[in-house]
């Protein structure tokens, strides 16, 4: 079993909910006891529901009494793995009508699109779950217990703002300008003010700063995996600078740099890239904190989940094909849901060992984009065990293995990034040394022959290239594409962008989702740009 941070919460102690009309839009918090916060070892508990924000949609086993009202029900990492990957070269949907990511694949949705409305009334209900923890955690409120307890409490109040601020970068990538509410703000019928993309990344800023002496190391004697660390935080910083140019029009890659060295540095404890690449991805991956940051856990007894990496590993197994097996993925069934675009595969070098597509009895383009024998299918990700096990009945309980939000292969992509755009504080000899060691690990015994780059090599170009062999599916593309200028322009085309099948470049509106119809709706303070 998964030595984690235990992630209970007492279902009959706290309702969480969502209405449906006027100004209480916006996900609100009640509390249905006045007892929940008087003991401090409740506190915790609050706090786990906090982290499961991100993996479940309620109380109870795979979603039962649910957190929100919503178009399409699906957890947070769902949509946002559908945000970010559905639109790119590096996944193609089969279930276009049925899942309703037409509009997504093809980079043409509105306000009223499900995904869209979903995903953002789930970065809503993370902030207000923060918020309401936030409210409770004060000096004032802890002052009765003892001064260990209240230390231990210091430590989650920076955890929920490291994961409120996590849910504000998010909408802040994904929205630009957005609504603002933190827990100095009414609760219930309350139209929070229109924030510029500009003031939600300062602030993001400045909270990730303030809370970084009040977060753990991961070495630290009661630090528990699953919870958020300096060394997470910094990589949070770290990514909120590298895109600050799309964000707000500023430069920020020396900051990018700077907080990269402190993870790499060892400044928060010690952290180095794991030998398998393909270990960082399966059911025992909880193993690999030497490379994984941050974790979202995921697991078939204590959080179940049917989006997160169940979404992602039964949705690459086919349903349709004679070849594939699901065994082979640790699944009871394949969900049949998703390929990768041609263009894809085409990025890496046959002997590069994270080139990981299912091919057999599969052509690499699509003639089709809803048909399973259009396209490879992706093996990156499973239910086995180190021990090459099923871990779990994925048919009852989901898949056991943990999604990799942050891990220190990203944190040196973006430190070589950032030397490439003319950030200070590292150089180019550091940079190839450190994108090196990750085409080492890729290529094996072939490094030297056929992955070993020399300076010449390391071009911004190759920079995004090598993002996406790194990092496929792990909810960065879209992101990384608009950063490149290439997500919605002419300088890269993939087959099916735009909704036709040679592909075309898109209004520029589609870099970012607009806020959903019913929000504009509920809060006059609100507007869309460009929609």
């Amino acid at each position: 079993m998964k030595k984690i941070f235990l992630y209970m919460l007492v279902a009959s102690t706290i309702l969480f909910a969502s209405c449906e009309k006027d100004l209480d839009q916006y996900p609100k918090t009640e509390t249905t006891s006045n007892s929940v916060y008087e003991k401090a070892e409740n506190y915790k508990a609050v706090l786990g529901k906090l982290y499961t924000s991100f993996v479940t949609t309620g109380q109870e086993k795979g979603g039962g009494n649910s957190d929100l009202s919503s178009n399409n029900g699906q957890d947070y990492m769902r949509c946002f793995f559908n945000l970010q990957e559905c639109g790119t070269d590096e996944v193609a949907s089969t279930w276009l009508e049925g899942d309703k990511v037409g509009d997504l694949t093809f980079l043409s949705w509105d306000a009223n699109d499900p995904w869209v409305s979903d995903m953002y009334y789930r970065i809503y209900y993370t902030i207000a779950l923060s918020n309401e923890f936030l409210r409770n955690a004060t000096d004032e409120k802890i002052a009765g217990f003892t001064e260990a307890e209240q230390a231990e409490i210091r430590h989650y109040r920076a955890e929920a703002r490291f994961i409120r601020s996590l849910a504000y970068s998010h909408a802040l990538d994904l929205f630009r300008n957005i609504p603002f509410v933190t827990e100095n703000d009414p609760v219930g019928a309350y139209a929070p003010p229109r924030y510029t993309a500009k003031q939600v990344f300062d602030y993001v800023v400045s909270e990730l700063k303030d809370i970084e002496a009040d977060l753990l190391r991961k070495d630290d004697a009661d630090f528990e995996y699953g919870r958020a660390s300096k060394a997470a935080a910094w990589t949070l910083l770290a990514k909120v600078y590298l895109n600050a140019q799309v964000y707000v029009g500023e430069d920020h890659y020396t900051d990018c740099i700077t907080y990269c060295n402190r993870v790499i540095n060892g400044d928060a404890g010690n952290y180095s890239l794991e030998a398998n690449f393909r270990k960082l991805f399966n059911a025992d991956n909880h193993l690999r904190t030497n490379e994984i940051i941050f974790p979202l856990p995921v697991d078939a007894t204590h959080t179940v989940s049917w989006g997160a990496t169940t979404y992602l590993i039964c949705g690459e197994v086919s349903n349709t094909s004679d070849y594939q097996k699901p065994e082979d993925y640790g699944v009871t069934s394949g969900w049949g849901m998703f390929r990768v675009r041609g263009e894809l595969p085409d990025l890496y070098n046959d002997a590069d060992g994270r080139k990981l597509f299912f091919t057999e009895g599969q052509t690499q383009y699509l003639d089709e984009v809803d048909n399973q024998s259009y396209g490879y299918f992706m093996s990156k990700w499973t239910n086995l065990t180190d021990a090459g096990e099923i871990a779990s009945n994925t048919a009852d309980g989901g898949v056991n293995t943990d999604f990799p939000l942050f891990r220190l292969a990203d944190v040196y992509l973006m430190l070589a990034e950032s030397v490439i755009r003319r950030g200070s504080g590292s150089s180019a000899a550091t940079a190839l040394n450190l994108i090196n060691q990750l085409r080492q690990r890729a290529f094996g015994d072939n490094y030297e022959t056929e992955g070993k780059l020399t300076a010449a090599d390391l071009t911004i170009d190759f920079i995004l290239d090598e993002r996406a062999r790194e990092l496929s599916w792990e909810c960065t593309r879209r992101t990384d594409l608009i950063r490149f200028g290439k997500f919605t322009t002419n300088a890269y085309i993939w087959q099916w962008k735009g909704g036709v099948k040679d592909g075309k470049a898109v209004d520029s509106k589609y870099n970012y989702y607009p806020i959903p119809t019913s929000d504009l709706t509920a809060n006059p303070n609100l507007y869309n740009d460009g929609y």
